[in-house]
């Protein structure tokens, strides 16, 4: 593949913008287009900004199945999930400061955790089963009576595990705690309707969906009412709670890029879902080759895989001249240790190194995925052929 660039295959970690959506944000940065402050309301120049807001909020929440009222534009995920956690844990501090998460999570979640653990919270980390997904029955284990909030991931960011949300939540709020989740590798790729799924708050990215950096927004039910305390302070800007003056043309692209999940979702979902089987086909006719998340439902656009009798850092060096792909996720690709969600799901330290995220998109082809299973499975023959010791490590534990 001389002279091209490799094929991208870590949509996981960031999608490329639509150029639907691109357009649409083009047009509201020059003198030309809506440059104005979306609350300088006074003039048209800020009415047009507010207009465009409006429409982008009604989008978001049409992808949702929410009220407009209920979604809260931020920077991302990261800050929506810092946002939900913080701001809850402080307003129902009276209720009980016991909270529940998973080890499995994000660091975009764990880190708000470990932080409201030093100022004198209670957390428990819930380990998943071998197939990745958190229980019913190990939630029920861990409330207490002073349980104020527990956060759960929808979709795990390097296995793609699905979890059960609905009957989480159920149990939450059978007991009145606050049960907040993050979305960032959910929304757009499977169907929501929050209006019927008993959770209080829900945190998204743009760029995990063909939308922009830079933006995402965090759901806040209404009925019943959740209550927060916001983490910055300033000119008041959507409801109070994330002050600053809005990006309108990062909002508008969050918008349009809803717009277009919502149309192309299911047949999007069926065409990505179809590609990675195929190329979880591929590889398995290699021995020693090992479906992490197996068990569990998972979303159509990721295949994690530990590959036995293959150094990590060998493996990625023989495929990256061809293949952009991830050993696990982008937050944490710059630490040199086993991956912690693999290592919660059993895997070694030698199979969690030798693992990788291989994540499709909107924009992945057929020739792609043929491409890259005969790669890989020539690659891994190759640096298996080189290996002094063959066969010492094709146990999952």
């Amino acid at each position: 593949m001389s002279g091209q660039d490799p094929i991208y295959l870590d949509y996981a970690a960031t999608t490329p913008v639509d150029e639907r959506v691109a357009e649409r944000m083009a047009a509201c940065l020059t003198r030309q287009g809506v440059f104005g402050n979306p609350s300088s309301v006074s003039h048209c120049y800020g009415q047009r900004a507010a207009a465009l807001v409006g429409e982008a909020r009604a989008e978001v929440a049409a992808l949702l199945g929410a009220e407009p009222a209920e979604v809260i534009f931020t920077s991302g995920a990261t800050e929506s999930n810092n946002l939900a956690i913080l701001g809850i844990a402080r307003f129902y501090a009276e209720r009980g400061r016991h909270l529940i998460t998973g080890v499995t999570e994000h660091k975009s979640v764990l880190a708000p955790f470990k932080a409201l653990e030093a100022a004198g919270w209670e957390v428990t980390y819930l380990s998943p089963t071998a197939s990745g997904a958190v229980s019913v029955e190990q939630l029920a284990e861990a409330f207490r009576p002073d349980t104020a909030l527990v956060s759960l991931m929808h979709v795990n960011n390097e296995t793609g595990v699905i979890q059960d949300i609905r009957a989480l939540g159920e149990m939450c709020r059978e007991r009145g705690v606050r049960f907040h989740v993050d979305a960032a590798q959910s929304v757009g790729k499977l169907p929501l309707d929050l209006s019927a799924m008993p959770l209080d708050s829900l945190a998204l990215s743009a760029h995990k969906f063909y939308g922009p950096k830079g933006v995402g927004a965090l759901f806040v039910r209404r009925r019943p009412r959740l209550r927060l305390r916001p983490v910055l302070h300033g000119g008041g800007q959507e409801g109070g709670l994330r002050p600053g003056t809005l990006a309108t043309h990062q909002i508008v692209g969050l918008g349009e890029a809803s717009r277009l999940a919502r149309d192309v979702m299911a047949s999007e979902q069926a065409r990505i879902q179809a590609l990675r089987d195929q190329l979880w086909r591929q590889l398995a006719t290699l021995p020693g080759m090992l479906l992490n998340g197996e068990g569990s439902p998972r979303v159509s656009g990721i295949l994690n895989v530990s590959v036995a009798d293959v150094h990590g850092e060998s493996l990625l060096a023989a495929i990256d001249d061809e293949l952009a792909v991830a050993m696990g996720s982008a937050c944490t690709s710059a630490v040199a240790s086993p991956s912690y969600v693999l290592k919660a799901l059993g895997r070694s330290d030698a199979l969690a190194n030798s693992s990788l995220r291989l994540s499709l998109g909107r924009f992945t082809s057929e020739e792609d995925i043929a491409r890259t299973g005969a790669h890989l499975v020539s690659r891994i023959r190759w640096l298996r052929a080189l290996s002094p010791s063959p066969g010492t490590v094709l146990t999952s534990s």
